[in-house]
């Protein structure tokens, strides 16, 4: 038939799901697990960060006054939601600050913002182990990086990969959490993948954030619904309408198979130490060091050339930000703060920096080229001063790649810096401890409750916001 896949026996789709139906803890080598642990710590922090958000209160607002039920918590706060509206709130959360882990091996995707938002939801329904939410956790990732390097053009085509793949991986996680069996599994990425959304075109805004949210949520919906029974296509990947071929100029569905059970795509994760998008990191790691090298005041700045992937000029093109979610997508502003500032963490994201003078008045004096030679993680960097003096600087890999990646030390350092000021240093530091022995936990549900605040009472049902 015309929907069918384009050889007889080529069954990608039940193979992968087979695999991830039977995936246990057991199979995850040493670097998966500590991978696993590093991206809910993370991620936690993340979430808990922009907890407080006016933009997720907005969301918080819709929900809560559409939600009938209360199963499963808000991250930073003592409200409970539905077991669908809960995941599409922390969803957005985890992504709204553009800070949350980025998977860069051949796909663009923060896997943990759909993922884990599921898995916490679905965890505070029945008792689970640390072991078996590692387990469901590291099966997201690999459905949706799989499915990712099968459609390698899908970026390409304008889609958000966090919307997209990130359904994926929710739907297949989840269904892992619920112990579907190969044909459960094959029916939950199949109905994941059909309410697979979101658009490029949305960079700089909210909606963005909202992709992660509803992918979370739809994932976990395509779980439940493949538990009960519901089915899809069993070609939802190869087939001749599937999603390799219509979300994608180009179809490798061969790659999802590829290494399959000896490379785990969750130890190849990275971690952002700034909070925009992960495309610009090369370059903020050159200004900076550029920035600490010369010592020389703004004024002092002929001008600043850089050389970056041409991905990074593709999609982070905005000249003149008027907001920080703007600035996020803009090599100038990011570059501009990453002289002045020496950093570009939240703070240099807000709408604030994005409209200030000294900011404005050195973007116009920075350039990007795109150098096809270059890998997504790399730049170079060139400072030229009013002096005529010339420094440049080369970044191999960005800070937080596999390549270069943040240590332990600097991603519990993170976590802190975003989870204190809402839970507390102590209580915060407690979250971190559990987060460490993960795989040691008999039930993660008290792990889920330290991550949230009773003591804030700004969530609580019928109070309004603070």
């Amino acid at each position: 038939m015309e929907y069918s896949a384009a050889a007889l026996g080529f069954s990608v789709t039940r193979d992968l799901c087979a695999f991830l139906a039977r995936a246990s803890f057991e199979h995850l080598p040493d670097a998966a697990v500590h991978a696993a642990r590093r991206g809910v710590l993370d991620w936690l922090g993340c979430a808990l960060a922009a907890c407080r958000d006016p933009k997720i209160e907005l969301t918080l607002s819709v929900l809560k006054a559409a939600s009938t039920s209360r199963q499963a918590s808000v991250i930073g706060g003592d409200s409970k939601l539905g077991l669908l509206e809960a995941p599409l709130v922390n969803g957005q959360m985890g992504h709204l600050l553009d800070f949350d882990d980025t998977h860069m091996g051949g796909v663009v995707l923060h896997t943990s913002s759909p993922v884990l938002p599921a898995l916490l939801a679905l965890s505070e329904t029945k008792p689970v182990s640390g072991r078996e939410f590692i387990a469901a956790y590291a099966v997201g990732f690999e459905a949706g990086v799989r499915v990712g390097k099968a459609s390698p053009a899908h970026h390409d085509g304008g889609w958000h990969l966090t919307g997209t793949l990130g359904t994926i991986a929710a739907g297949a996680a989840a269904a892992r959490l619920l112990r579907l069996d190969a044909q459960g599994m094959v029916h939950a990425v199949g109905l994941a993948a059909t309410q697979a959304a979101g658009m490029q075109q949305n960079r700089g805004t909210m909606a963005k954030s909202f992709h992660a949210g509803r992918a979370a949520s739809n994932g976990l919906l395509a779980a439940l619904l493949a538990e009960r029974g519901c089915d899809s296509s069993e070609e939802i990947i190869e087939g001749r309408r599937g999603f390799c071929r219509i979300y994608s100029a180009i179809a490798r569905p061969e790659l999802a198979l590829k290494e399959l059970g000896s490379r785990w795509e969750i130890a190849r994760n990275g971690h952002k130490p700034y909070a925009c998008g992960v495309v610009l990191h090369p370059a903020v790691d050159a200004v900076i060091a550029l920035s600490g090298e010369s010592g020389l005041a703004a004024a002092e700045v002929e001008r600043i050339e850089l050389r970056v992937h041409p991905l990074a000029v593709r999609i982070t093109g905005i000249a003149e930000p008027q907001s920080g979610l703007q600035a996020k997508f803009s090599l100038a502003h990011s570059a501009a703060v990453a002289f002045l500032d020496r950093d570009a963490g939240i703070a240099q994201y807000s709408d604030e920096r994005a409209r200030a003078r000294d900011v404005i008045a050195l973007r116009k004096r920075i350039s990007a080229a795109a150098d096809e030679s270059l890998r997504r993680d790399e730049a170079h960097g060139c400072l030229v001063a009013t002096s005529g003096t010339r420094l440049e600087r080369h970044v191999e890999h960005a800070s937080g790649t596999v390549e270069n990646p943040m240590s332990d030390a600097a991603i519990e350092a993170k976590f802190l810096a975003n989870a204190a000021p809402v839970l507390g240093e102590e209580r915060a530091r407690r979250l971190a401890q559990e987060v460490w022995r993960l795989d040691e936990l008999p039930n993660v549900a008290p792990l889920i409750a330290l991550a949230a605040d009773p003591s804030s009472g700004r969530w609580s049902p019928g109070r309004g916001h603070a």
